[in-house]
């Protein structure tokens, strides 16, 4: 992967982060994007499937 690609990767991550918090700072959420693109099995899926499996716990929580 080249940097171009993980920064595309990060911010669609970062986006779909967004639409679950969407009153956090977008640099809070870049953050955690790139917290989740150092996890390789989350690395390995599409950033909006990565970033929806990361949530699932807490949007079951939620759910509870």
């Amino acid at each position: 992967m080249n940097t171009q690609d993980d920064d595309t990767w990060i911010a669609a991550c970062a986006h779909r982060l967004q639409l679950h918090w969407r009153t956090v700072d977008p640099i809070e959420l870049e953050a955690t994007a790139r917290e989740i693109a150092h996890d390789t099995q989350l690395r390995a899926l599409a950033p909006g499937v990565a970033a929806s499996r990361w949530l699932a716990p807490i949007e079951a929580e939620r759910g509870a």
